[in-house]
Order: structure tokens, then C-alpha cells, then sequence
């Protein structure tokens, strides 16, 4: 759901990052509104992190202008703008010996283990309560992280990075190591949020079309740090725009609002009879 009213979260209008004389990205635009889900596709190497990063004021564009939540990466304190973005990445490092109640406390501090004078408010603690509840976590809120699932581990990150509230949240292959049980539950837990949620926006970067959670609204497509489609998911996520950005003839299908892709069939001749492959992305 978009909320039309408020001035967009993300503005991101011909940017362009060039590393060693090389673009990692080049004239990327987009637009990111309240309520707005969008998920940022495309094969390695085609840009993906480099735009998070962008998001996340955590880079600066080489040229081109990038606002973040209404501030002017360049003219903006970073490490303060960063406290209002929720960062979900399950190659976050967290400290083996605190309890999942910590791990989500920690979000408030971002950092790996409470500080040692960290005195965490009477509502922080009540609303990271709610938060390990509201994931499913209540029932191991005092485990240790060593001894969590990576699936237990996701959700616990997901409930850190929503600990200050913020307005936006950016999942960086969130569903990475994890079972196909364990990918299913995450994945639900994220399309629940719109509705817990409705004016957070967020952007989720995958190379995987089954990775994508049924609450997406937007899409943009990437390869080789170019634009390939950009808008609504529907008008995005189509056959071709997959077999463009992946170098590969794709079918794309979507089912109950999830997402599948095959590779086309492709069959020939030879002495035993046709044959055909299909691929995953």
C-alpha cells in the first residue's frame, strides 16, 4: 500500500558510482514512497549492493543526488540518519553469548553486544518484548544466540532492525542459508509487516524471483549497473525483463502472489530423440 500524501522516503535521481574508472552503477533513478515495498533483482554483479548502500546512507553517489528520508546524502550527519533506518542482513555479527532479548536491544545501539553502560528505557524494552512476540521468538527471548537457528536468527534481526522504529527498512538477502522451511516462515513474517506496518517502506535486494515475499509492490530491475524496468511489480516482473537482466531465456510465474522461474525449454534434435534442460535462477 502506498501512502500518497508524504514526500517520498527515497529519492534517488542519476546516480552514478564509479570505482578505479569503473561504473559500479550508472544514471540509476528511482523513487521510493511511504508504504512501498520494493525489491531490488538483478544477476551478481549488476549494482544491487552498491544501491543499498546508497539507501542506507552508508556510501555517497560519485555523481548524482540521493535523499534519504527528506536529507541530502553530502549535506546530512550519516551516523545519525542511519538511526532511522532498519538494516536487516543476516551477515550481521552478533555476539554469541547474548540472549535473543539482548541481540534485539542492540539494535538501539547498533552494535554487536549491549555497551557496557547501555541502560535501555523502561518502553524500549517493553517494545522490544513486543517485537520478539510479535516474530515468534517469545518462547526463546532468553537463548543465547550461539545456540539459534539461522531461521530464529533472521527473525531476531528482523525484530533488532525495527527496535527504534524506523521509517525505512532495508533487507539484504534476508532468506540467505536458510531451509526451505525456515526461507517460508521469514518470507511470511516480512509480508506481515505491511500490515503491522503500513507506512514503512522497505527495499529487499535477491537474485532470487522465490525469494521475493508476497507484500512486494515495486520492483527494479538491474544488470550490469544499468536499469533495466523499473515500477509496479506486475508491469516489471515479467518474462522478459528476467531473460534480459539474466542473460538467459526465463518463464516467469507468479502463483497465490509468489514468484517461480524456469528457463525455457529449448529442444533439439539428435539420434536418441529431443531433449530440453530447465534452469532456476
Amino acid at each position: 500500500m502506498t501512502i500518497d500524501n508524504r514526500p517520498p522516503v527515497l529519492q534517488v535521481h542519476d546516480v552514478s558510482v564509479v570505482r578505479q574508472g569503473r561504473p559500479l552503477i550508472a544514471h540509476i533513478d528511482l523513487e521510493v514512497r511511504a508504504g512501498e515495498q520494493w525489491t531490488l533483482l538483478g544477476p551478481n554483479g549488476a549494482g544491487k549492493s552498491t544501491l543499498l548502500a546508497l539507501c542506507g546512507a552508508r556510501l555517497h553517489p560519485t555523481t548524482g543526488t540521493v535523499h534519504v528520508l527528506g536529507h541530502r546524502l553530502g549535506r546530512v550527519d550519516m551516523r545519525s540518519l542511519r538511526t532511522h533506518i532498519g538494516h536487516v542482513d543476516p551477515r550481521t555479527h552478533i555476539d554469541p553469548h547474548v540472549t535473543v532479548h539482548e541481540a534485539v536491544l542492540t539494535g538501539l545501539y547498533a552494535s554487536s553486544a549491549l555497551p557496557p553502560r547501555a541502560e535501555p528505557s523502561v518502553v524500549e524494552r517493553q517494545k522490544t518484548a513486543e517485537l520478539i512476540d510479535m516474530l515468534g521468538l517469545g518462547a526463546i527471548a532468553d537463548s543465547p544466540w550461539s545456540v539459534l537457528s539461522q531461521g530464529e536468527r533472521g527473525r531476531a534481526l528482523i525484530a533488532r532492525a525495527l527496535v527504534t522504529d524506523p521509517d525505512l527498512l532495508l533487507l539484504d538477502e534476508p532468506t540467505t542459508g536458510l531451509d526451505l522451511a525456515a526461507r517460508e516462515i521469514l518470507l511470511g513474517v516480512i509480508a506481515e509487516l505491511q500490515q503491522l506496518r503500513p507506512e514503512l517502506s522497505s527495499v529487499l535486494v535477491t537474485h532470487h524471483l522465490e525469494e521475493l515475499p508476497a507484500s512486494t509492490t515495486h520492483a527494479l530491475v538491474l544488470a550490469g549497473g544499468a536499469v533495466v524496468a523499473r515500477g509496479k511489480v506486475d508491469d516489471t516482473l515479467t518474462s522478459e525483463t528476467i531473460t534480459h537482466a539474466f542473460g538467459h531465456p526465463i518463464v516467469l510465474e507468479r502463483r497465490s502472489g509468489r514468484w517461480s522461474a524456469t528457463g525455457a525449454v529449448r529442444a533439439h534434435s539428435s539420434r536418441t530423440g529431443c531433449s530440453a534442460v530447465n534452469a532456476y535462477l
